[in-house]
This record gives C-alpha cells, structure tokens and sequence, in this order.
C-alpha cells in the first residue's frame, strides 16, 4: 500500500507530528510513504523511510496526481494552508481533482487525516 503525502511550507511541522502518532503502525505495516520533495525531507529527518518526489512547485504534485491516475496510492495526505498564496494553485487543484475523478481518499487536514489512519490501522490490526 502506498501512501502520498504533502504538506505547505506552514503545515510541513504538522505532517511530521501527525506522522509521530502512527509511528509503531507505519513501521509495522505494509506501507510505502511517497512525499514531495521538501515535506519528503522533513519525514526523512523525524526517522521514517519515505520515497521523495520533486518538490511541489517543481512538479512533485503532478507526479503524485499522475500515481493517482494509475491507481498507485491507497490515500493522499495533503495538509494545505488555506491561508497562503501558492504558486502551483492550479497544481493543487488538479492533484484534488484526480483524486475525486479516481476516487481516491483525499484528506487537507490533520482531522480527516486521523479519521482515515484510524480506520487503517484498525485494518492491519484485524479489528
């Protein structure tokens, strides 16, 4: 199972401390973590293996709308700052759009992000 994830330049902290609450699940588990590049970096360094793509302005999000195409990854963890101007907007929208066109779990905030980890890790468990 793979599993894409990216986070805004202001949300890349909350990533690594969304990831720290699943840790013992994800090195457990059959889970592969695909990252853009930066947010890639930030999980690299907080100890998780993860596949590092471009960087999200640079192409790292067409790269994970293209996995989604191909129905590659099992969810996208996308914590967006809402608050922000982004460059590669039109980027994210499509990365969005893809997800729903191939119905893939799509979560942009720590909330939904837990809800769907939750229901994962009860999976893998047999619960």
């Amino acid at each position: 199972m793979k599993i894409a994830l990216i986070a805004h330049d202001g949300k890349k902290a909350d990533m690594v401390h969304f990831l720290s609450g699943f840790k013992s699940q994800l090195h457990h588990a059959d889970i592969d973590l695909v990252a853009t590049g930066t947010t890639g970096s930030h999980i690299e360094k907080a100890g998780y293996k993860v596949i590092k793509l471009l960087s999200g302005p640079m192409g790292g999000d067409a790269q994970i709308a293209s996995m989604a195409a191909q129905k590659e990854l099992a969810m996208v963890i996308f914590f967006r700052d809402p608050l922000d101007k982004h460059p590669h907007e039109p980027d994210v929208q499509m990365l969005m759009r893809i997800c729903d066109v191939h119905n893939i779990p799509l979560a942009t905030n720590p909330a939904a992000a837990n809800l769907m980890f939750e229901q994962l890790t009860k999976d893998f468990d047999g619960k």
